[in-house]
């Protein structure tokens, strides 16, 4: 019998790795990311003083405004459009993308590409 794969532990391992090579200051804040079954979820964290500067999710009203769906590719494209608006009203112009042990690929890449194209520089 083959052992089972526990792929929340491997998830883990590889989000601590990063964890320990990115962090967020108050001019370049850490864009972490988060991937459920369903939803999408982005924040800004600047690490120095440990406090949130913006966030957005597929269950945020201007997102559900525009996608109908909150699990798709669409739906990613939407949180990271708004995520670079709400950053570009903090002033935020960099920063570092932490994509949270999750391969960038898929909807992770496009809430990324989302929001360079929102004039977020990463």
């Amino acid at each position: 019998m083959q052992a089972q794969i526990d792929r929340n532990a491997i998830r883990r391992r590889i989000r601590h790795r990063i964890r320990k090579k990115v962090t967020g200051t108050a001019v370049c804040p850490r864009l972490a990311v988060y991937r459920s079954q369903r939803h999408i979820y982005a924040q800004a964290i600047d690490d120095a003083t440990g406090r949130t500067v913006a966030s957005a999710s597929t269950q945020d009203g201007d997102v559900r405004s525009r996608t109908p769906k909150s699990w798709n590719i669409d739906a990613a494209k939407a949180v990271g459009g708004v995520i670079a608006e709400r950053l570009k009203k903090a002033g935020v112009e960099m920063v570092v993308l932490d994509r949270g042990g999750f391969l960038y690929h898929g909807r992770v890449k496009a809430l990324a590409d989302a929001a360079r194209e929102g004039g977020l520089k990463f």
